[in-house]
């Protein structure tokens, strides 16, 4: 038998993951049309601020995102104001840290499928009297499917694995906020090994499991 605390650390971790990659699609394929589709001064900076989540350490994602959303950040002060609620050290600051690390993987992979889209194909749907918003859900979207599909399961695993960040914002609270990564710390800082272990073979299983089954999807959908 799976030890409690185990098993609130496997389901919170995927509720969170469930929850940042919903949050992640819904965001990062307009953000990744609009940079794919429209030409404009700033569109690479944009781009980079976009993308910088992938390069820095999660610690100093977390951090800013301590001072954005913290009680006493930019936004996170005004919303405690008003409704006397803080996102720091709840599940939700465990999502939104996991949606701002892993939503680069959704603009960057699904920003190259619908640029490799046919231009011919494009312009054919504009000349057949579609709008741009038929053009896009019909010929663009359907025809980057693979590349939109590859970047909500990489955003979904790295969602499932994200530590750094998280442990900022959310905080190591023993059946509140411990996802899988943070319970692994926990175990291996305390010299618990063989849960640790289990752990991180369970992790690396799923991880493994969830990235073959979406290989195989995709692989069917052409």
């Amino acid at each position: 038998m799976l030890e409690s605390s185990v098993l609130f650390s496997l389901r919170l971790s995927f509720q969170v993951a469930v929850v940042a990659t919903f949050l992640i699609i819904v965001t990062g394929i307009p953000v990744a049309y609009f940079l794919a589709q429209r030409n404009f001064k700033g569109k690479e900076l944009l781009d980079m601020i976009f993308t910088l989540p992938l390069v820095l350490p999660p610690t100093v994602t977390g951090y800013y995102l301590i001072v954005i959303f913290g009680r006493n950040g930019f936004i996170g002060k005004t919303i405690y104001n008003l409704t006397g609620w803080t996102i720091m050290f709840t599940w939700h600051a465990a999502v939104l840290a996991s949606f701002v690390i892993a939503l680069p993987f959704m603009i960057k992979t699904s920003r190259a499928a619908i640029e490799s889209v046919d231009k011919n194909l494009i312009n054919a749907s504009y000349t057949l009297g579609h709008s741009e918003f038929e053009t896009a859900v019909r010929v663009i979207l359907p025809l980057a499917r693979k590349g939109i599909m590859a970047g909500a399961v990489l955003s979904f695993a790295r969602a499932l694995g994200e530590f750094g960040a998280t442990l900022m914002m959310a905080g190591n609270i023993p059946g509140k906020t411990n996802t899988m990564p943070i319970a692994i710390y926990s175990f291996a800082s305390s010299g618990e090994w063989s849960q640790a272990n289990y752990l991180v073979i369970l992790l690396t299983f799923m991880s493994g499991i969830f990235l073959y089954l979406a290989n195989r999807y995709s692989k069917r959908t052409f």
